[in-house]
């Protein structure tokens, strides 16, 4: 069986959470006979090998001629380059862990037309929210209901517009968006004119998508309300928690490892994970700023996936150049993660949008330390975290059960 999965970027780009549940998953997936390799977009199309696993990069365009364009069915040569791969690659499965113009409705298309069944994992809240943290209004957790008008005001908040004038703007019908359009008015407050528009667009991609996959994976049990309170039919869905690389004779003690680590007369914080304004990191360091005498030290192991992450920690950088207890050290590499952790007193997850996991704390319960967190985190019940194994079993099932599926299919009579 071979299986490619997608996702939104892969090393030797900078990788966030995503990319590491599937870089675990697919090397899992080989000790079960399943050939896996990754596809992914890029700025060109190329080949390589990283660490033993095959990764094929397909080209995207560099421009857009409408903003809509990254709202809808996707980009058109990302579609051309994945087709190409799937013709010589001729996998059985394909596996979709992201959501985007790149990671779009249209690849799925291209897996449809040549029968070849598709499963994709809902990751992270941008799959359905524009605002990307299902957080209505930045305050109040959102139900996850698809309601353009809604949604688009909320999203136009997030971009920094006040409540209610976005409510009014977001509330101008799309046909409205559409005319503008087709003027050629785009950017700036015409995109913002356009914005229900655009949310319709993304809204029926969403829901086209949902309907053309063969079953969707939630990790959590909040995605998976999302799923079905969006009309996505039950029998389609599964929940699979996010397992981590690790083996529990790895485990710390949580309690024991405390006990030691509190002796020191400073207490060590580690924050790892993506610089977006969604992890938090900004919180915590107006924590740090407002009690410059306690004895903390900060080290901060940041991903930066774009520009605007660089601009993000540029201006953390900024904030925190007086204080001697804030460190900014470069990201982790995957394998180091856990043990790393295990030389800190806790780890801070301030995030103020709503996480699947995120890995990092479950690699932190591997590692037994402490996790503080936003009121949006666990606060009791931690339990020994899954193996990426058994997320692999999970998928080897499921993906037999695909192709059983697809094959009588074929048998029966047109």
């Amino acid at each position: 069986m071979k299986v490619i999965h997608v996702p939104f970027c892969f090393a030797p780009d900078p990788i966030g959470g995503t990319e590491v549940f599937v870089d675990h998953v697919v090397r899992d997936l080989r000790t079960l006979s399943v050939e896996a390799i990754i596809a992914a977009p890029a700025d060109r199309s190329h080949s390589y090998e990283i660490n033993g696993l095959r990764v094929l990069r397909f080209a995207t365009s560099k421009k857009v001629k409408d903003v809509a364009e990254l709202y809808g069915a996707g980009d058109s040569l990302a579609e051309a380059e994945f087709a190409q791969i799937l013709d010589e690659e001729k996998p059985d499965i394909v596996h979709l862990h992201a959501f985007t113009a790149a990671v779009s409705l249209k690849l799925v298309r291209a897996a449809k037309q040549r029968r070849i069944p598709v499963a994709f994992t809902y990751h992270t809240p941008t799959v359905t929210c524009q605002r990307g943290t299902l957080r209505l209004w930045g305050s109040q957790t959102c139900d996850g209901e698809l309601k353009i008008v809604r949604c688009a005001a909320c999203s136009l908040n997030g971009l920094g517009i006040k409540q209610n004038f976005a409510s009014v703007v977001g509330a101008l019908p799309p046909r409205f968006g559409r005319a503008l359009g087709t003027l050629g008015l785009t950017g700036g407050v015409w995109t913002a004119l356009r914005y229900s528009q655009l949310i319709e667009a993304r809204h029926n991609a969403f829901r086209q998508m949902a309907t053309e996959v063969d079953h969707i994976i939630a990790v959590c049990d909040w995605v998976h309300q999302i799923l079905l309170v969006n009309g996505v039919p039950l029998a389609k869905t599964s929940v699979s928690r996010q397992g981590i690389r690790w083996e529990q004779k790895e485990r710390t003690d949580h309690h024991a490892g405390m006990a030691v680590r509190v002796n020191s007369d400073t207490l060590r914080l580690a924050f790892v994970g993506r610089l977006d304004p969604t992890k938090g990191l900004d919180i915590l360091i107006a924590a740090f700023r407002l009690v410059p005498t306690l004895k903390l030290k900060l080290d901060v192991y940041g991903i930066v996936q774009s520009t605007a992450n660089a601009k993000y920690r540029d201006e953390m950088a900024v904030r925190c150049a007086a204080d001697s207890r804030i460190a900014f050290k470069g990201p982790l590499p995957v394998n180091q993660v856990i043990n790393r952790l295990r030389e800190y007193d806790f780890l801070a997850i301030p995030s103020r949008w709503l996480e699947t996991g995120p890995m990092v704390a479950l690699e932190a319960f591997a590692a037994g330390v402490p996790v503080l967190g936003s009121k949006l985190r666990l606060k009791a019940g931690i339990q020994t975290p899954r193996r990426s194994m058994d997320v692999a079993h999970d998928m080897q099932q499921l993906y037999q059960t695909l192709l059983t599926s697809r094959n009588s299919a074929l048998k029966r009579p047109t």
